[in-house]
């Protein structure tokens, strides 16, 4: 049994959840800021509960697409390309930096989440060959790809001679 389809679905699952948590946790401080009415560094107020709001749905739409690239891969089972494959490196980019900013502005809980994140990750890119995607058609001898037992090219059988 190939792990492949599991881990397409556990990075689906956790995406998505990461994207409604990501868009909650910045509302959340969008509204805080708003209420406190207080300025940093002579910013307004206003502009910065507004800016953490668009953040949050920003980053949670994108964490919600990666997501749904996940999705598509479990559900073909096939290696993501193109587009999709761009939003997985990237989205596995990110996780890497939020992991080494969470350790020293969080604590270890949350990078241990990141870098587990960014191994799901990487795991869903690296266990699709594209070789094995890029042969056309249903594989002859039984699926092994016209290899014997032992791996080695099965030559076609001889054609039969009339007299």
């Amino acid at each position: 049994m190939s792990v492949r389809r599991p881990v397409a679905w556990t990075v689906a699952v956790v995406l998505f959840a990461e994207a409604v948590g990501v868009a909650a946790l910045n509302w959340f401080l969008a509204i805080v800021v708003d209420r406190q009415d207080m300025s940093l560094a002579g910013l307004d107020p206003d502009m910065m509960s507004v800016s953490s709001k668009i953040g949050g749905v920003v980053f949670g739409l994108y964490f919600a697409l990666c997501a749904l690239v996940a999705l598509l891969v479990a559900l073909r089972d096939r290696a993501p390309a193109g587009l999709g494959r761009v939003l997985l490196i990237s989205a596995a980019v990110v996780h890497g930096l939020l992991g080494a900013f969470t350790w020293g502005l969080v604590g270890p809980g949350a990078f241990v989440f990141m870098i587990v994140v960014l191994g799901l990750i990487v795991l869903l890119l690296m266990t699709y060959d594209p070789r094995e995607e890029s042969v056309a058609g249903p594989r002859p001898e039984g699926g092994n790809g016209g290899k014997g037992d032992d791996g080695s090219p099965v030559s076609p059988p001889p054609a039969p001679t009339t007299p």
